[in-house]
């Protein structure tokens, strides 16, 4: 079959090209600016690429099957050509997925507002060093695995990670609706995506909606400290297991401890010990994503025995690209780059980057970019994620112009508080005006070493590679 991918370019739909590609299919696609690595990769693997939308190429290219990603909108010429004409059958992203890759799988499917990459290239590499072939898609650049996406053997789980995103413009049921869950991963459950979801309320909706359609003999592996997950209620169509630091959890998290040196902690399970691991990765965060990968793992395998997965590997695992991302590491001064994009996240790495990085001054530069926080539905808590830093700047708010004035992130409060605070606030009108005020700021000098953090869902406008070529020279 020769499948077209209309927005080729995004990590999903790239490793998702990949994915159709080993399984036989001819593979091509277009974007607006397909860039290295991924350009690089698909046109290794023999992808054709297009530069942007053309109907008449479309027409001639006569694709069997036009997968539409989930950034096109009506108006886009190829979108409205396929309406006009039906020229060709479409379908989404996670539809596409659930017909030529998850279907007759025994799938493990790892949702929550945070921490899905990590959990997800975990699972997968566990399963892995236990001498499985699992097929995965990892929406992001894992280090480990090596790749983001992988076939497997059909006999072996798939791992996908479940966006609570939607599908596509014509399809608004969240993406992990489609994947047919044998192992669902819960991790976690709070508001995000402003422009998709009204409220808590709507977003546990979703969440409950997939709890639904696991089976009876499958498993969800939620996190059993999270009330919001706990509201959904008993679930009791389906086995449901409990991981978290509290007592009542099936899988106890024990005795975590971050020093300068790295993370330990104990994982028992059902009051028996399971694994003592010591690893590099940064908070108790992460050491959550690995109890629930581990957990998740293990039932796929060993229903009867999940503790017979052998968890030694961890301390080899070497996370994933832009997830506390250590870039530059010098006695003077380390910089650092996450996908943090949610307070929450912002909160709990940098209280992690305390432990991790004793005497050093914090300088947290955020790019509120996301649907969420360019707008001010979660201003105060992000003023109270970033007040956790000794030093804070904030790029412009990104397409400030699609928002009304009383929408969009509040700078100037912010800065406010972080004055009263104590704490030094910079905003510049443009990200390259902000990484001047940064190069300033951080100048190395003869006091204390400086730790200097990235946070962006996106590109930051290159400051951060720029960032880490000053510094570096």
């Amino acid at each position: 079959m020769k499948i077209y991918f209309m927005g080729i370019g995004g990590t999903a739909m790239g490793n998702a090209a990949l994915l159709a590609r080993a399984a036989g299919h001819e593979v091509l696609g277009a974007d607006t600016g397909v860039y290295p690595p991924m350009s690089t990769v698909l046109a290794e693997a023999g992808v054709a690429l297009h530069e942007g939308y053309d109907p008449a190429r479309l027409e001639r290219l006569a694709a069997d099957l036009v997968v539409i990603g989930n950034a096109m909108t009506r108006g886009n010429p190829e979108v409205e050509w396929l309406l006009d004409t039906r020229a060709f059958a479409f379908t989404s992203l996670p539809a596409l997925l659930a017909d030529f890759v998850l279907k007759g799988r025994k799938n493990i499917v790892v949702a929550g507002t945070h921490g899905k990459t990590t959990t997800t290239a975990l699972t997968a590499f566990l399963l892995r060093e236990n001498g499985r072939d699992p097929g995965y898609l990892i929406g992001g650049v894992p280090q480990d695995p090596p790749t983001g996406n992988h076939l497997g053997a059909a006999a072996d789980p798939f791992v996908i990670e479940g966006d609570e995103y939607d599908s596509a413009f014509f399809d608004k049921r969240s993406k992990f609706i489609h994947y047919a869950p044998h192992v669902a991963v819960l991790n976690n459950l709070e508001f995000d995506h402003a422009d998709i979801f009204r409220d808590l309320d709507d977003v546990k909706r979703t969440f409950f909606h997939l709890t639904r359609i696991v089976p009876r003999n499958g498993w969800i592996v939620m996190n059993g400290d999270d009330a919001n997950l706990a509201a959904l209620g008993p679930l009791g169509w389906t086995q449901v297991v409990r991981v978290g630091t509290g007592e009542g959890n099936d899988l106890r998290i024990a005795d975590f401890v971050e020093t300068v040196d790295g993370a330990s902690f104990r994982l028992n399970w059902r009051g028996t010990l399971w694994a003592e691991v010591a690893w590099a990765q940064t908070g108790l965060f992460n050491a959550r994503n690995a109890a629930m990968a581990a957990l998740a793992a293990g039932l796929a395998v060993s229903p009867e025995d999940p503790t017979a997965l052998q968890l030694d590997a961890l301390a080899q695992f070497r996370g994933v690209k832009r997830r506390q991302e250590l870039l530059v590491d010098t006695p003077a001064i380390k910089v650092i780059e996450d996908f943090g994009h949610h307070p929450t996240a912002l909160a709990a790495t940098l209280q992690s980057f305390r432990a991790r990085f004793p005497g050093h001054v914090i300088h947290a530069a955020f790019e509120p970019r996301s649907n969420t926080s360019r707008t001010r539905v979660m201003q105060t808590e992000f003023m109270r994620a970033l007040a956790l830093a000794d030093e804070v700047y904030l790029g412009p708010v990104a397409r400030a112009d699609k928002l009304k004035p009383d929408e969009r992130f509040d700078t100037e409060t912010l800065m406010e508080f972080l004055k009263t605070k104590g704490i030094r606030g910079h905003t510049a009108p443009t990200n390259s005006a902000l990484l001047d005020i940064i190069i300033s700021s951080t100048r190395i000098g003869t006091g204390r070493p400086q730790l200097v953090v990235f946070f962006t869902n996106g590109s930051f406008d290159g400051i951060i590679r720029r960032y880490v070529a000053t510094v570096s020279s």
